[in-house]
């Protein structure tokens, strides 16, 4: 499959879920401004095919923005490394996101139907289950690469040779084996 077919189809995997997760999500408080998620929580994932689509978008801002967000993304995974919580490095300073519309999975799956200050967001369980199942079909699809905390995956794709590795179509996990196990990286053809 081709990356565009890659893209289209990963674009087709987002709009199901939100049809079907739409009879639980309708119901959410969640409002452009609230931050928890992107704050509090401090954990967005992505695959490595998302990580390329927000990738892309990152190397085509004008600077200096685009140096602003590659600091930002830098000092996120400085702070994810010594596990902190750290501030989403797409969330801007009037609290909207950056790539909302490319926004990776993890940010689409969260919602809440009540107030998340101090007790996190409220989700129902069948979204949960149904958002398990959205990353397990993501993950197939992006079979030849890899899960993890953004900011350690874009890491990951910002060097040449991993990211050539990857839009070629090749695999192989033993050259990331050592950044992989101590950052949490998850092998999307293995993962269950």
């Amino acid at each position: 499959m081709t990356f565009k077919a890659k893209k289209e189809r990963l674009q087709e995997i987002y709009e199901r879920f939100e049809t079907d997760a739409h009879k639980f999500k309708k119901d959410a408080i969640c409002k452009i401004g609230c931050t928890y998620c992107c704050t509090d929580v401090g954990n967005v994932d992505t695959t490595t095919l998302e990580g390329v689509i927000i990738l892309e978008r990152v190397n085509s801002l004008p600077q200096p923005l685009k140096g602003q967000v590659k600091k930002k993304i830098a000092q996120n995974r400085l702070k994810k490394e010594k596990e902190k919580i750290a501030r989403c490095p797409f969330l801007k300073e009037d609290d909207t996101c950056l790539i909302y519309d490319i926004r990776p999975f993890s940010c689409r799956q969260l919602y809440s139907i009540r107030e998340c200050r101090g007790r996190g967001p409220t989700v129902h369980r069948q979204a949960t289950e149904l958002a398990k199942k959205t990353v397990r079909e993501m993950q197939r699809l992006d079979d030849t690469g890899y899960s993890g905390h953004i900011s350690f995956i874009l890491y990951l794709l910002d060097k040449p040779g991993f990211r050539k590795l990857y839009l070629s179509g090749g695999f192989d996990p033993g050259k990331i084996a050592r950044f992989g196990k101590s950052h949490g990286i998850v092998i999307n053809r293995f993962a269950r």
